[in-house]
């Protein structure tokens, strides 16, 4: 958000750092009553309750669509896959629609009820028997059973796709409203923003927990409906959590469309794309910038503007200011600011970071999938009289994130911080890095137990305890805490100014486009693995033993470590931009202050950035 101030010469000036916030009538907050951690505790509480009741959907959904729609596996698995990469690329659009129309709060409340209905729904059908195809067992009478089609089959994604795009909207502007109960100028309220993110993927952590203990518990003993029934009920304890938080809360306006001003930097480029950019980046229109000694261009102290930089050079074509001998102004279509093409940058150089945590995500893919029929092949008996659901499976690595996490802030950051030097213990790009090594090798684990457990039941006729394959989701669990936690820290250092929730939402597109990967590898491999008349498909059979799940776990494993090799490089091609490079030396120049200008939050040494 822009303030105007006026200087001694009665000029107005702006001060792109500061914040306008509002309470719930719409007046200027009180710092004293409104915002702080109280405040981001009611929106922690929605937090916790909205995953807890999303991820219990989700996690035990293939079960659902197999045992009860009778849908053949591999079908199921794109189901489950497609539903949840529809939640988070529908991410962008509640990003989107906060940051530019309805703020955070009306936006999580509009859509929490939508997907609160989604949940009534679900639990509605998984009641009515004329709401289902004829019961029967998949296992043993699998080539009789009725898919579920028509009517049955519309009512059913009706209700899941109720809840894919109320949890889409929701989720991007949690952690954005809590972070906006913050004032990141006060040094107090900054280092209580760092606890508050901390405390969120603590809160996130703790739903998923009892989602895929105690409510997948609920839906294996008691039916998918009672199962349904509590996500609704949770979600329901969310939204009055929400609702609970309003006098306290300090709010951000929206300010129209957040994507105009991209737009317009594209537009004014390919416009004036016959245009020669001038040697001196200072005869840029809106460049209030200097030159250092070491030739970098850097921005006024009180110019509030970005560093131009020589990135991407075709789009410092929409800075050029047409001298026709006139004084009629350009459109903002024809002309924008170096500042306003300077976020851009910022943005584009971002994506291959983001375009790198996709195979990761497709990996998590397969813990929610055929990991869940993996462990439902296996020995679930943990006592005489106690089974582990299959879904539980997935809360190994929840269990590891609430032991790791604090541990990791403690011990790690601390010791890592004397010899890096860098604030965070190491950069966000590393943590990344390490997160994407470490998820090479769960499916290498996984791999190793499918071909174990298939050969014991092929060759044996013995079936494995659950156990075996707990080593992959336990590596997946370091894996998730360092890559998941990295990648938000990431995007939040970039932060443009007014697009919070939009960039907290690019980040669950990662996860969107790594569960559509996902469907159509498993397509992919089914019909290329099934060409041949004498071989079924690795995946074609709804009997694992039968599959060649291993085979598709080890394929996983090579195209992740592909992946990182892929990001090393991106990495470093990021870390040695233009834009680090001349952002860091402008901020040891100016000082720290100075570089805070909301569009952009870089650490203190750009170079800490790099891989090692």
């Amino acid at each position: 958000m822009e303030a105007r101030r006026y200087d001694n010469k009665g000029e107005s000036k702006c001060v792109i750092g500061e914040e306008i916030t509002v309470d719930w009538r719409g007046k200027p907050s009180n710092p004293n009553k409104h915002g702080g951690m109280r405040a981001a505790a009611f929106v922690l509480g929605l937090q916790a309750f909205e995953i807890m009741a999303i991820a219990a959907v989700g996690n035990n959904l293939i079960t659902y669509v197999i045992n009860e729609m009778h849908f053949p596996l591999s079908k199921a698995a794109n189901t489950v896959t497609n539903f949840v990469g529809t939640i988070f690329i529908l991410a962008l659009l509640g990003g989107y629609l906060s940051d530019s129309y309805l703020g955070c709060f009306w936006t999580m409340l509009i859509f929490g009820f939508v997907e609160l209905s989604g949940f009534i729904l679900l639990s509605v059908q998984a009641h009515l028997p004329q709401l289902k195809p004829p019961q029967c067992n998949m296992l043993t009478d699998g080539e009789n059973c009725v898919e579920a089609k028509g009517v049955k089959a519309f009512i059913f994604f009706v209700a899941l796709y109720l809840v894919a795009l109320g949890s889409g909207c929701v989720k991007p502007n949690m952690i954005a409203h809590g972070g906006d109960q913050f004032n990141q100028s006060n040094p107090k309220q900054s280092k209580k923003l760092s606890t508050y993110f901390n405390a969120a993927y603590f809160a996130f952590s703790m739903g998923e927990l009892f989602a895929l203990t105690l409510i997948v518990w609920i839906q294996t003993h008691s039916g998918m409906d009672v199962g349904f029934g509590v996500s609704a009920a949770v979600m329901a304890m969310g939204l009055i959590s929400l609702v609970s938080g309003n006098l306290y809360y300090r709010n951000k306006p929206p300010q129209g469309s957040i994507l105009t001003p991209i737009a317009q930097v594209f537009v004014a480029a390919i416009l004036k794309r016959k245009q020669i950019c001038p040697s001196n980046p200072q005869l840029l229109h809106g460049s209030q910038n200097s030159v250092l000694d070491n030739g970098i261009v850097a921005p006024s102290a009180d110019s509030g503007s970005l560093a131009h930089t020589q990135r991407f050079r075709f789009l410092d074509k929409a800075c050029i200011k047409i001298e026709d001998g006139t004084n009629i102004k350009e459109s903002p279509w024809r002309l924008c600011s170096v500042t306003q093409v300077e976020q851009v940058k910022i943005l584009i150089s971002a994506i291959p970071i983001f375009a790198c945590t996709i195979v990761f995500n497709t990996i998590l893919a397969q813990l929610q999938t055929f990991s869940v029929q993996q462990g439902g092949a296996m020995d679930t008996q943990l006592a005489k009289s106690f089974h582990i659901p299959p879904a539980s499976l997935q809360s190994i690595p929840y269990i590891i994130l609430i032991i790791v996490v604090p541990l990791y802030d403690t011990f790690f950051v601390p010791l890592a911080r004397k010899i890096t030097g860098h604030e965070s213990g190491i950069s966000p790009l590393q943590r990344i890095g390490a997160g994407l090594f470490f998820a090479t090798f769960s499916m290498v684990s996984a791999a190793i137990m499918e071909k174990k457990r298939r050969d014991a039941a092929v060759d044996s006729n013995k079936i494995l305890s659950i156990f075996w394959i707990t080593p992959q989701f336990l590596i997946f669990g370091l894996s998730e805490m360092l890559t998941a936690v990295g990648l938000i820290e990431f995007f939040y250092k970039q932060s443009l100014k007014g697009m919070q929730a939009f960039l907290t939402a690019i980040t669950y597109c990662s996860y969107s486009f790594g569960f559509y990967l996902s469907s159509l590898l498993v397509s992919l491999v089914n019909k290329i693995t099934s060409s041949s008349s004498s071989n079924q498909g690795w995946l074609s059979d709804n009997d694992l033993n039968k599959d060649r799940l291993d085979l598709f776990y080890w394929m996983l494993a090579v195209l992740s470590f592909l992946n990182f090799l892929s990001y090393l490089f991106w990495a470093r091609w990021h870390s040695y931009s233009p834009i680090s490079l001349s952002t860091t030396t402008h901020q040891e120049t100016l000082g720290d202050d100075h570089l805070n200008y909301g569009f952009i939050n870089s650490s203190k040494h750009g170079v800490d950035e790099s891989m090692p």
